[in-house]
């Protein structure tokens, strides 16, 4: 397993875990706490996210204070019939790719977005209530917006996400396989994959020349098995310790990281969506020393 220390990034979410099982970004401390901890535990690149009081200059210089890179960030979008809902989503996309472009960062993670009342968070990774022709509607908006960050000189990465109309490995296949290539392409999220079932490893060497960038995760698959057969809801399966920090779980990460092709130059993503330590910045360090064991400079 070799992976470039220049193209190896974290997404610190373990600090905005919340205690219900969800994400609250107001837990999480300041940017500049944040990098110093990030800094310490030997990571140089952090997922992007330029905040609202920061411009993309300002976050760079800020980011670069500490040693740090700006990485691939992320864009959520739902389905809605609301035209002025999805003119946002359209808006928040050219805005974030436009931040992208002047951060230098060449790819942005393109996914369907979650709510805690979603009929997939209460049935997740299963395919709960799949339909084509809903399928075809989260296709065509992952492509209209796929050209709204192209049209910014940015490759949209689709990213499968288990919670959302996009999470099993057949509506992954068939998204991929009606957008053509040249307008979406593939990022995928090893954990997130694997909860649903779905082999990681073969899709990322089916669809090897679209990967344009991956998120790392670890977890136990033996539990979220049990979750899927037993009906366990988003919140009640990330609780009872599915997420753990790489090198912790029992996920093919090695087996990830070898699919991708020799000349694959994309970011990888560290992500512990909820850390398994007593504290957000443990976990990071935890990251960090899996990512200095395993990164080539």
């Amino acid at each position: 397993m070799k992976i470039r220390q220049d193209r190896l990034a974290i997404n610190p979410l373990q600090w905005v875990a919340s205690a219900d099982g969800w994400i609250d970004p107001s837990l999480a401390p300041s940017l500049d706490e944040q990098l110093a901890v990030i800094r310490d535990a030997g990571i140089t690149a952090l997922h992007s996210g330029v905040p609202g009081d920061l411009t993309p200059k300002a976050y760079a210089e800020k980011l670069a204070e500490y040693g740090i890179s700006p990485a691939p960030g992320y864009i959520p979008v739902r389905l809605t019939d609301d035209e002025g809902e999805r003119q946002g989503y359209r808006d928040a996309a050219a805005r974030v790719a436009a931040q992208h472009a002047e951060l230098g960062v060449p790819t942005v993670f393109l996914a369907m977005g979650m709510a805690k009342d979603a009929e997939r968070v209460a049935r997740p990774a299963v395919g709960h209530l799949a339909e084509q022709g809903r399928l075809e509607r989260v296709r065509d908006l992952l492509a209209e917006i796929a050209g709204i960050v192209r049209a910014e000189g940015i490759t949209p990465a689709f990213h499968p996400h288990v919670g959302t109309w996009a999470e099993t490995e057949l509506e992954t296949r068939f998204i991929l396989d009606t957008v053509d290539a040249s307008v979406l392409g593939f990022g995928p999220d090893l954990g997130h994959l694997a909860w649903a079932g779905a082999d990681p490893v073969r899709l990322v060497r089916d669809y090897a020349d679209r990967v344009a960038s991956v998120h790392i995760k670890d977890l136990d698959l033996g539990l979220a098995a049990r979750a899927r057969e037993a009906g366990w809801d988003y919140r009640k399966t990330v609780l009872a310790g599915l997420w753990s920090e790489p090198g912790h779980g029992n996920a093919d990460i090695e087996g990830f990281v070898d699919a991708l092709p020799d000349d694959f130059d994309g970011w990888l993503i560290i992500e512990v969506d909820r850390g398994a330590r007593p504290t957000p910045e443990e976990s990071v360090r935890l990251c960090g020393e899996w990512a200095v064991k395993h990164a080539s400079r």
